[in-house]
């Protein structure tokens, strides 16, 4: 019998166990997220199944290993535009028709800016890991390093890009009383949300320092369900874990670095 994950009504009655478990607490905690459970791991089925089913074929060339890369960036980089921007029922998110129209143009420029600062981000990891080496220059192989490092910039640039505007926000004042010393704008910026950056990569770091002692995370769990041995789970887990280090750490400090220089903010509501 293999060690990896059956496939099968196990892994079903599992999953809806699962499932049911986190809706209850979000009842019982009053979170407002128990639907959202619910759904979320609904489109996460679907979505694997997609992906499964496509993948193989995928990987076979260059060219839809490419494509499939390139539209996993794009779906970050909307996802974290809409996120920095507060869309789709994030706080702030407008009532009036007016402003609806201007939240989708902001939430557009959004997109391109998180997308610039997850591809600064995600590139030169994916050069180093290739370049190198030490992930064999295969589809097979691309794909699921590539996908673990976009999702990592995507995380840190959503969680600098919106927490730098909430400072820029609530801390106007000192934005303005640095304009007013003779700082030059984006300087008054930096001043107010260059901490930004460090607190979005809190999780990475804390995933970084703990691995092995809190946590076991997912390369290295799936090389051993892969049946390989500890030494290769480890190794990759290393990889995995430098790789979103460094992008994630490129992705938030371009992305604050767009939002001080005004190439990203939020819609102002229609009057």
């Amino acid at each position: 019998m293999g060690s990896g994950v059956v496939v099968g009504p196990p892994l079903a009655v599992a999953l809806v166990v699962l499932v049911a478990l986190a809706a209850a607490a979000a009842a019982l905690g009053g979170t407002g997220t128990a639907w959202s459970s619910a759904t979320a791991v609904a489109r996460a089925v679907l979505q694997l199944g997609l992906v499964a089913l496509v993948l193989l074929a995928l990987v076979r060339s260059w060219w839809g290993t490419v494509a499939f890369v390139v539209l996993m960036v794009l779906v970050a980089a909307v996802t974290s535009g809409r996120r920095i921007t507060g869309a789709r029922g994030g706080p702030g998110r407008p009532g009036a028709a007016g402003t609806r129209r201007r939240w989708g143009g902001a939430a557009g420029r959004a997109g391109l800016v998180a997308g610039a600062a997850i591809l600064a981000g995600v590139v030169p990891v994916l050069v180093v890991v290739l370049g190198s080496g030490a992930v064999p220059f295969a589809g097979i192989a691309v794909v699921p390093v590539a996908g673990i490092v976009i999702g990592g910039a995507m995380t840190a640039t959503s969680l600098a890009g919106r927490r730098a505007l909430d400072e820029l926000g609530a801390r106007h004042g000192e934005y303005e009383a640095a304009l007013a010393l003779g700082l030059l704008p984006r300087d008054a910026v930096l001043l107010v949300v260059r901490p930004t950056a460090g607190q979005a990569l809190v999780p990475a770091l804390d995933q970084t320092r703990t691995v092995g002692l809190v946590t076991l995370p997912g390369a290295f769990v799936g090389v051993l369900l892969g049946s390989g041995d500890p030494v290769q789970a480890a190794a990759a887990q290393l990889l995995v874990l430098a790789g979103l280090l460094a992008a994630e750490t490129v992705a938030a400090l371009v992305v604050v670095e767009l939002v001080a220089r005004g190439r990203i903010r939020r819609p102002v509501p229609a009057r």
